[in-house]
């Protein structure tokens, strides 16, 4: 494990965004860190598209919305 250094501003934004997702700062910052890698090594997937593969990587499943 090592130790990464980011801006004061990111870190506070990584601290906001970690109360309504229930994750810790540190937690936060690692999901924003695999999204983004996976982001830039599928450029043409949509966020959704990329939180869909993990769902289905970890076998869970989504219920699925009804049509309006």
């Amino acid at each position: 494990m090592g130790i990464v250094k980011i801006a004061e501003d990111l870190h506070e934004q990584a601290r906001r965004a970690s109360v309504p997702m229930c994750r810790s700062i540190n937690a936060q910052a690692e999901y924003w860190m695999k999204i983004g890698m996976l982001a830039e090594a599928n450029p043409t997937l949509s966020f959704n598209d990329i939180v869909r593969q993990q769902y289905a990587a970890a076998h869970v499943e989504l219920a699925q919305r009804a049509a309006a």
